[in-house]
């Protein structure tokens, strides 16, 4: 396929997802038809259909990039030299989310997408993908941190991710919901909470 096409074709795709975002945003999943998004993309229904063939592949579309967005962002802070400690690194990935829940309704809908994933046998698979793909990255990191002399030796780092991928939602709601929690709160509470892993690694140089 020539590439000019390729470029049309996503394009065309990246307005319908815009449009469905816009629905999604100002009525939920639910109230949503595909006709709202018809109207909100100014295409016709075939030309939507060509590309998505429900609201539950707009919704899968929708959930997946706001995890690939997250997951970019995690991928380059695990990998830093140094190592980011747990706190630096939740402020960098929640700084990311505070930003992006103001410039893409992507994120911002991510807690609908969670709730649909649950109920939903369809969406299911694709939600869980993507927060299992979010959640080997923490278990990178917990190896990395058990690499480092932060965590012993016999760590279960895959326990470790999967209490630290929690942070991220507690977060989440918070920042839309509440509005009064910020990147700089949740790593002030991490610092205070968790020990200093640098001072302890170095302590059994």
């Amino acid at each position: 396929m020539p590439r000019v096409s390729e470029e049309h074709l996503e394009r065309r795709r990246q307005q319908i997802l815009d449009a469905a975002e816009v629905c999604f945003a100002h009525k939920g999943f639910h109230a949503t038809s595909m006709q709202d998004v018809f109207a909100e993309s100014g295409l016709s229904a075939g030309a939507v259909y060509r590309y998505f063939k429900s609201k539950d592949e707009l919704v899968m579309a929708l959930a997946t990039d706001a995890m690939h967005l997250l997951g970019g962002v995690l991928d380059e802070a695990i990998h830093r030299d140094p190592l980011p400690t747990p706190a630096e690194l939740v402020a960098t990935l929640t700084t990311e989310i505070a930003r992006l829940s103001e410039r893409t309704g992507r994120v911002r809908l991510a807690p609908q997408a969670w709730a649909l994933g649950v109920t939903n046998d369809n969406v299911k698979p694709f939600v869980s993908t993507a927060i299992g793909t979010i959640r080997a990255r923490w278990a990178e990191y917990a190896e990395r941190m058990r690499a480092a002399g932060w965590l012993p030796p016999d760590a279960d780092t895959e326990a470790v991710a999967k209490a630290l991928i929690g942070i991220l939602p507690g977060f989440m709601l918070q920042h839309l919901l509440l509005g009064d929690t910020t990147p700089d709160d949740l790593a002030r509470g991490l610092n205070v909470i968790l020990p200093d892993y640098r001072r302890i690694a170095e302590s059994h140089e």
